[in-house]
């Protein structure tokens, strides 16, 4: 809710009517004060859509000139008439100069990792801004490689926010905040890597855009689309363990932890993560007691899955179940 709440505040600026956008994109503007509501990828998808045309502006009002309807569309065509990853950051970071005031994009490597740095030109940082252009920019790399790429690191040129324990699921493991410059880095070697989309492909991707940008890109091939499936959607499916899940794919241990590196990811970051999104859904949708909740994560104990939700949340499970209790009685 937090990136929903940073998207208004733009919309506003430019005398869109939020709460209208919100009720076309399915979300209850009730949600906006429950610091610790959420929506899925789709509904946040949708107000971005419904923004955009209200505003015609794909960046939520978020620089001094409009990012025009079509743009990012226009971005995706230039790369995919590209050999190379490389060619590709080149030709879209020379796009999105010419179409923004506030930033400009840099794309630099040296023998170890490729950078690409956000810079402003001579204007305060605007958080939501950069979040955006981050993972627009990460999702278009991942999407024209046809494989999840992960981030070395994602420095951000502004205080930690509220939110800030979302940035590793979000971005990378390896986040820094106050930062001189907004940058990720990758490994330099994937700048050699060929671009496999086309002009079909593009116009498939568009049809669910932009709910598929806001998303870490997710082949659906990859070990860890599997993994978090098998955890989320069998029965016990919590218990599974790095092992068995090895054993299962016919793997090694060593190869499956490898593979999931390459991924951009870990066992332990994707369980972490389907466990959180399972446990906010039976907290507010069932009745299920919460050592009930504990038991169907796999939690040996519900102390632990008290201290884990207190991480993920930053309250316990039943403050939060509480929380949503309240916002529907008003």
């Amino acid at each position: 809710m937090a990136f929903v709440r940073e998207a208004l505040h733009g919309v506003s600026a430019r005398g869109g009517d939020p709460e209208r956008l919100l009720t076309d994109a399915g979300i209850a503007p009730s949600l906006l004060v429950d610091l610790q509501g959420r929506v899925s990828a789709a509904a946040f998808g949708r107000l971005w859509r419904a923004s955009a045309l209200a505003l015609d502006d794909e960046l939520f009002g978020q620089d001094r000139r409009r990012l025009k309807l079509g743009s990012l569309a226009t971005l995706g065509l230039l790369c995919v008439h590209t050999r190379t990853l490389q060619q590709a950051l080149q030709r879209g970071t020379r796009l999105l100069n010419l179409l923004l005031d506030d930033v400009r994009l840099e794309l630099r490597h040296d023998a170890r990792r490729a950078t690409v740095v956000l810079l402003p030109n001579d204007c305060p940082v605007k958080v939501f801004a950069h979040e955006t252009l981050v993972i627009v920019l990460q999702a278009l790399i991942c999407w024209l490689i046809d494989r999840r790429i992960p981030l070395l690191e994602a420095q951000f040129a502004y205080p930690a926010p509220a939110w800030a324990e979302e940035y590793p699921r979000i971005y990378s493991r390896n986040i820094a905040f106050d930062a001189a410059l907004t940058q990720f880095s990758f490994p330099v070697t994937d700048l050699r890597a060929p671009v496999v989309q086309t002009e079909r492909t593009l116009r498939e991707f568009l049809r669910d855009a932009p709910a598929n940008v806001i998303v870490k890109y997710r082949n659906p091939r990859s070990l860890s689309t599997y993994l978090r499936h098998a955890l989320k959607h069998r029965k016990h499916g919590f218990e599974l363990s790095f092992d068995a899940a090895a054993q299962e794919l016919g793997l090694s241990p060593s190869t499956l932890r490898r593979r999931l590196e390459a991924e951009g990811t870990s066992f332990r970051l994707i369980k972490d993560g389907a466990r959180r999104d399972v446990a906010i859904r039976q907290l507010q949708q069932t009745r299920r007691s919460i050592p009930e909740v504990a038991d169907s994560l796999g939690f040996a104990e519900s102390s632990a899955f008290h201290r884990a939700f207190i991480k993920w949340m930053g309250i316990s499970p039943g403050q939060f179940r509480q929380s949503g209790r309240d916002e529907a009685g008003r």
